[in-house]
């Protein structure tokens, strides 16, 4: 039999993939210990939620709660353990970690799956380059393990033990793409009214001072760097195109590289940064050139999150016709979350570089049948 065109559970296909199917388990008991070495608590989320996460472009898998009463409530399965974790950390915990499972629409491919497993971790009152240390750390523990001391993935290379290159998102735009991104975005006061026919993103009450975007600016930097910037696109739309076709590629390549510094506009959940609040505390792990983890120091200001993923939900609306709830649990307990900062980590991607699989459905034990595209 093809193991090509057998099914996953195919005592041919199952041998080739066990390999990496073990190593996933001493992957995952090793990063417990190194996480319960430091007095972390290993937690467990639900699942379903009553909203899935509100970022513009993710895609959740939607049901329903049925009552004893035969009354249907919707629910959704999380795309992230986000929202849950950050109340626990309201509730008082401290140092906290899950191996969650995560659920995401619209995503298959060598580098996702609908169902995946999230490696999240927060840490109160430590800046957030703790938590790009933890990160760059937990890379190598994973690597060291499989012995794979060169990772390899479509033709890059990365020495998984180097010291990460930390490069701010501006400085890779400028690096990679010869765009100067923050002079596309601006600063005024909130409530301040956009009056400029090249502006978008206008602040509403509570929202951070940081949203004033210069699309057409963008766009035409854009096409100097070779990226056609489409009618109707936003500002957000070049920015994504930009970093997925010059940037990204050329991240984590020699060694890991955390991409720090991202627009204000690009990161709902993290604080701004004090110092410029054109850009906030967000940073992504690369290894030849793959994303494995976004982390942030949090934003806890109640106010300013509801602003920004309400804005994110009108977005979302304009572009696809619909919206997820915001979850007013969490926004109530943001005012009583202390300063934290955390980071979600996509395992089965770690596992994928670790052991030198070329996809993720050889890292997972029970994927999708193939034919579920």
């Amino acid at each position: 039999m093809n193991s090509v065109s057998s099914p996953w559970w195919s005592p041919d296909r199952h041998q080739d993939r066990r390999p990496f199917l073990l190593a996933r388990g001493r992957i995952k008991a090793a990063i417990r210990a190194w996480f319960e070495e430091q007095g972390f608590v290993e937690v467990e989320t639900a699942c379903l939620q009553v909203s899935p996460g509100n970022e513009t472009h993710l895609h959740a898998f939607e049901t329903a709660l049925v009552g004893t009463d035969l009354a249907r409530r919707p629910l959704y399965l999380h795309t992230s353990p986000e929202f849950a974790m950050k109340k626990l950390l309201a509730a008082g915990e401290e140092r906290i970690f899950t191996f969650a499972p995560c659920f995401r629409n619209r995503e298959r491919g060598a580098l996702h799956s609908p169902e995946f497993t999230m490696l999240e971790w927060y840490r109160t009152n430590v800046p957030y380059e703790q938590v790009m240390a933890d990160a760059a750390d937990l890379l190598a523990l994973a690597c060291k393990l499989t012995g794979q001391r060169l990772v390899s993935w479509r033709g890059a290379t990365c020495l998984p033990n180097g010291e990460a290159e930390r490069v701010t998102v501006a400085e890779a735009f400028g690096r990679y793409a010869g765009i100067d991104l923050l002079s596309t975005i601006g600063v005024r006061a909130p409530h301040t009214p956009n009056h400029s026919s090249r502006g978008e993103g206008a602040s509403t009450g509570g929202e951070a001072a940081r949203d004033f975007l210069d699309r057409d600016l963008l766009g035409h930097l854009a096409e100097g760097a070779g990226i056609t910037a489409r009618e109707g696109d936003s500002w957000s739309d070049i920015y994504a195109r930009v970093l997925a076709a010059l940037i990204e590629p050329r991240l984590g390549l020699g060694r890991p590289s955390l991409l720090i510094e991202y627009p204000a506009h690009e990161a709902a959940l993290a604080r701004p940064k004090p110092a410029d609040p054109r850009v906030a505390e967000r940073f992504e792990l690369y290894c030849c050139g793959v994303e494995l983890a976004n982390g942030f120091g949090e934003l806890t200001d109640p106010a300013v999150q509801r602003a920004n993923l309400e804005a994110q939900m009108r977005e979302r609306r304009t572009i696809y016709g619909e919206r997820y709830p915001i979850d007013e649990d969490f926004i109530a307990a943001l005012a009583h979350m202390p300063p934290s900062s955390g980071c979600a980590l996509g395992f089965d991607r770690l596992v994928m570089l670790a052991t030198g699989a070329s996809q993720i459905d050889q890292v997972l034990w029970t994927p999708l049948p193939d034919g579920a595209k």
